[in-house]
């Protein structure tokens, strides 16, 4: 489970977003904070990964809060969520290295879209040593990339950064088989959720499945790319 701390003064907006973050699977809301001296004292007593932060604070400010876990190297992503819609403030929180930024008033499906990216991210780091250059491109410009074309939908806890990735690895194979155990060890997710894109894959008809046979043990379900299919994909991503 990501551990997070909520730093915001106000208590209705701080429960709504711990609320938000309770429907959202793989986080836990380690505490509440309603000012930075209390938010610095909470992550020196306890282990937090991901602080959901506010700019405007009673005394300090998020910024401050942001130079001080900095300033102690602590290992600790922030993603702000804030009335500050000024192009100072967004760039400073960049440059502290704050890893998205939402604008108040946000809908869920985009505080969703924040967390889900956050975790999948995080998941791929921590089981991968080292990323190509195109995994992490995946990650980096995911959010530069042009999207004036109209996409469709995708269902609910799916990503376009995580499909876009998948979808790389699957083409890189050149239409060679393969498993939901070996994609899933390959992008670095879980099997579960890799279950999840190779569904959706298949029912838009970009993937088939074949039961293959082996001299021993269970037969197994391996995936396969559909001949002409990409352009179906590209409507996601």
């Amino acid at each position: 489970m990501i551990k997070v701390l909520i730093v915001e003064d106000d208590p209705m907006v701080a429960e709504f977003n711990k609320r938000y973050l309770e429907m959202v699977e793989g986080f836990t809301v380690q505490a509440v904070a309603n000012d930075v001296k209390k938010a610095l004292e909470i992550i020196d007593e306890i282990e937090v990964d991901l602080v959901l932060l506010d700019v405007f604070l009673p005394g300090k400010s998020g910024f401050d809060f942001l130079t001080q876990i900095r300033q102690r190297e602590r290992s600790i992503d922030v993603i702000m969520i804030t009335a500050a819609c000024d192009t100072k403030s967004i760039n400073k929180a960049l440059q502290f290295g704050a890893v998205d930024y939402l604008i108040k008033p946000f809908e869920f499906e985009r505080f969703q879209e924040a967390l889900q990216d956050y975790k999948e991210k995080a998941s791929v780091m921590k089981r991968q040593k080292k990323l190509s250059q195109t995994d992490l491109d995946k990650f980096l410009l995911a959010k530069d990339k042009d999207h004036t074309q109209i996409l469709l939908d995708l269902p609910k806890g799916l990503t376009r950064t995580t499909l876009q990735l998948i979808w790389d690895h699957i083409t890189e194979r050149k239409g060679q088989a393969f498993s939901t155990e070996e994609m899933a060890h390959e992008v670095g997710i879980s099997r579960v959720s890799m279950r999840k894109y190779l569904n959706f894959l298949s029912e838009i008809g970009v993937l088939k499945a074949e039961i293959m046979y082996g001299t021993v043990g269970r037969p197994v379900c391996k995936h396969r790319t559909v001949e002409d299919s990409s352009e179906r994909i590209k409507q996601y991503m």
